[in-house]
């Protein structure tokens, strides 16, 4: 210092090198909370992508449940499709057992 002042020369050189060390430190604290926003920012990434994965496993697991359940009900839903068609009297069977059982009659 050129001109004279009253406070001491050692608390002026602490003051100094105080404020030189925070502008120092000040692009070192930006790059932390650049790569802390950075890591946050992943980690919920990470969490999106597990939750993800456990909804898709669970969807999967749905369809194969339902998949399987219609593989079982094919038997039954066959043997009933079967039975209606038993049960169903068709007409040209019926007209065609009437006439041979006619002409039958008309033999004896």
């Amino acid at each position: 210092m050129t001109h004279m002042t009253r406070v001491n020369r050692q608390i002026t050189d602490a003051v100094t090198q105080q404020n030189l060390m925070v502008l120092g430190s000040a692009s070192a604290m930006a790059t932390g909370s650049i790569y802390q926003s950075a890591a946050h920012s992943l980690a919920i990434a990470f969490e999106n992508a597990v939750q993800a994965q456990k909804l898709a496993s669970i969807s999967a697991q749905a369809a194969t449940s339902q998949g399987v359940i219609q593989l079982y009900s094919i038997g039954s839903a066959a043997a009933a499709a079967a039975s209606v068609k038993l049960a169903r009297p068709d007409p040209l069977k019926t007209a065609l057992l009437l006439l041979i059982a006619s002409k039958a009659l008309k033999q004896c």
